[in-house]
């Protein structure tokens, strides 16, 4: 929940200079209430948009809901799904973020789905029981078929905003075992799934996060709201 008018216009227009020539594809996900500015400002540049979540509902009763629909008419190609504030601070089920993944699909968005375990879940050696628990869920009501036109993310939630990073080699060893967790249904999907890195990915730290086999690219947080430092992590992933 950050931004206003006059600093996404400064923002946008800096990234719109800084992506020209970039081998990699970029998008930024805004707060509802600047979609159209996303959509007028963005429209036409190599630079995608998109929205940080959505209702799991079509239409109807929901004041103060937003649905996929209502995205699209903003231009939206991608929706977060699952981020760790929603499941954490509104409650978000396993079963409501399933239902989320499948709404946007539905819309012809791509949701960008995301996984990840607490600080107390690591310690415990929890990781990839939250993290498969998390995944079959989505799995079992959409098919692993629909990851295919879907984006997963993996967010451990004790690296977010923490300033504590996973070490490249930690989250490489979670990439490869989500990635064997696709592969067990189908192997030529998991092959292709795009798998992003979601943990306080900073300038400093991209280039070889972005290095390891399972690492497709990233979901940037505090480091998207400073220009440069964003397109300097855009650089080290083309």
């Amino acid at each position: 929940m950050h931004g206003s008018l006059q600093s996404n216009a400064a923002l946008l227009g800096r990234l719109k200079s800084g992506v020209s020539g970039l081998r990699c594809e970029v998008a930024v996900c805004a707060p509802y209430p600047y979609l159209a500015q996303l959509q007028a400002e963005l429209a036409g540049t190599p630079i995608l948009w998109g929205a940080q979540s959505l209702s799991e509902h079509g239409s109807g009763a929901f004041t103060g809901e937003v649905s996929a629909s209502m995205l699209r008419d903003f231009g939206c190609h991608y929706v977060l799904v699952g981020h760790s504030e929603r499941r954490s601070l509104f409650g978000e089920s396993d079963a409501t973020v399933a239902a989320k993944f499948v709404a946007a699909l539905q819309a012809g968005l791509v949701p960008v789905l995301c996984l990840g375990e607490t600080l107390a879940e690591r310690e415990s050696g929890q990781t990839m029981v939250v993290v498969a628990r998390q995944l079959a869920t989505v799995v079992d009501l959409a098919g692993v078929g629909a990851l295919g036109a879907a984006v997963v993310a993996y967010e451990p939630v004790w690296a977010i905003g923490t300033g504590v990073t996973a070490t490249p080699a930690q989250a490489q060893e979670v990439h490869a075992a989500m990635r064997a967790l696709v592969a067990e249904k189908d192997v030529a999907l998991a092959a292709g799934l795009q798998i992003l890195y979601g943990g306080s990915v900073k300038p400093q730290n991209a280039a070889e996060l972005f290095a390891q086999p399972d690492i497709d690219g990233g979901l940037i947080g505090g480091a998207a709201l400073v220009a440069d430092d964003f397109l300097a992590i855009c650089q080290a992933a083309s």
